[in-house]
């Protein structure tokens, strides 16, 4: 890699690139050390997988959207604050995102369209949010607005269609309420489907404005591969795919195991993963509305067997209700995917009390300038 230096402008207001003052191949080290440091005493840390062309590597643009001395803004919200820091290019967005963006802030005062004020709770557009993917080159524009009323509505979206034809989907989200959150409850589809579609590791997947679906795809086919190949699946393991989201590394394990079990709680995304695994003809896979944690009980207790759990808990990592759980299911083999090493460190202490062993590990970087690093580790029952 002969990346050497990260010039970002926005460098010293933003702060979401917290290690963007090192060159590539010093962030990588950085990450190495920091897994070493926590994951070390229980096994070889393997080299961190980096990026060859570590930029514009996010899927997933937001844009917030205020006024500043008579004029529209958007940006994004310097770190811990609501201040907004305008932004018109990105270095690690995808760039024709940031463009259509650009785009509608232009529209808007030609429209006569008003930028929403959070402390009056007054204007119109509060966020634009844009999902791409990379492979189908399909493009989602959500706009969030603080009211359903959207005045000459066609004629805006016309308007952005003229000069990004390549948007296939137009939605608007309404979200009223004095929150930090991005999007409402409500939504409509103004244009096309109301989705796109995205091939990772060979399997197709819908994402719409409220999916979660992992914003660096090309490391994620490295993560996932990674962890898939961490399970050392023959085609005869049933396995349990817990925190499953949307069920996209449910779906992916698929088609190397006998069966696929994938839990979430989160009602939308069990609807999605459902409509994910009909959508790739995958007929060994099931999903179920439920705590990862007590549904794991009830299967030990009903002396269902799984021989592989594969967890991905978010930053907060698993709780001791969960961890517990899984030592009462008692599978043969954990494969953890994690996004906080800090919450791995401190669930592979438990679960190395309780009768398991780290006998692999492997940091990927996903969010390349900041010190965000994802790590796969394998546990097997001893």
């Amino acid at each position: 890699m002969n990346i050497t230096e990260f010039k970002c402008p926005h460098r010293k207001k933003c702060g979401g690139c917290q290690i963007q003052n090192l060159t590539y191949e010093k962030q990588l080290s950085f990450k190495q050390v920091k897994v070493i440091k926590l994951l070390g005493k229980y096994h070889h840390v393997n080299e961190i997988i980096g990026m060859e062309h570590p930029y514009h590597y996010r899927n997933k643009v937001q844009a917030a959207f205020g006024e500043r001395k008579g004029e529209i803004i958007s940006g994004v919200y310097q770190s811990s604050t609501h201040t907004i820091v305008p932004v018109d290019s990105c270095l690690i967005e995808d760039q024709k995102a940031d463009e259509i963006i650009v785009t509608i802030r232009k529209l808007l005062k030609s429209f006569k369209l008003r930028a929403f004020n959070d402390v009056t709770m007054k204007g119109f557009l509060r966020h634009v949010l844009v999902k791409r993917s990379f492979t189908t080159n399909e493009i989602m524009v959500v706009l969030v607005t603080s009211c359903l009323e959207f005045p000459k509505e066609t004629q805006f979206i016309n308007a952005i269609r003229s000069r990004h034809p390549e948007v296939t989907t137009v939605v608007q989200n309404v979200n009223n309420k004095r929150t930090s959150l991005v999007l409402g409850e409500q939504s409509r589809v103004l244009f096309g489907n109301g989705y796109i579609e995205d091939i990772l590791c060979g399997f197709k997947f819908r994402i719409s404005p409220k999916s979660f679906y992992q914003v660096n795809p090309l490391q994620t086919e490295v993560l996932y591969k990674k962890a898939i190949e961490f399970a050392d699946l023959t085609g005869k393991e049933r396995v349990l795919d817990a925190y499953c989201g949307t069920g996209t590394i449910g779906i992916i394990a698929s088609q190397k195991a006998g069966e696929v079990v994938g839990v979430e709680l989160n009602p939308d995304a069990v609807k999605n993963a459902v409509v994910n695994a009909e959508l790739n003809c995958v007929k060994n896979i099931s999903f179920f509305e439920d705590d990862a944690g007590k549904f794991m009980v009830k299967s030990a207790r009903n002396d269902e067997r799984f021989d592989v759990v594969i967890m991905d808990p978010p930053r907060a990592g698993a709780s001791l209700e969960f961890l517990r759980c899984l030592v009462e299911l008692g599978p043969d083999k954990v494969v953890y995917v994690s996004c906080n090493p800090e919450t791995l460190a401190r669930d592979l202490s438990f679960l190395t009390r309780k009768g398991y062993r780290v006998k692999k590990i492997q940091p990927v970087d996903m969010f390349p300038h900041t010190e965000h690093v994802e790590t796969i580790v394998c546990l097997n029952k001893y």
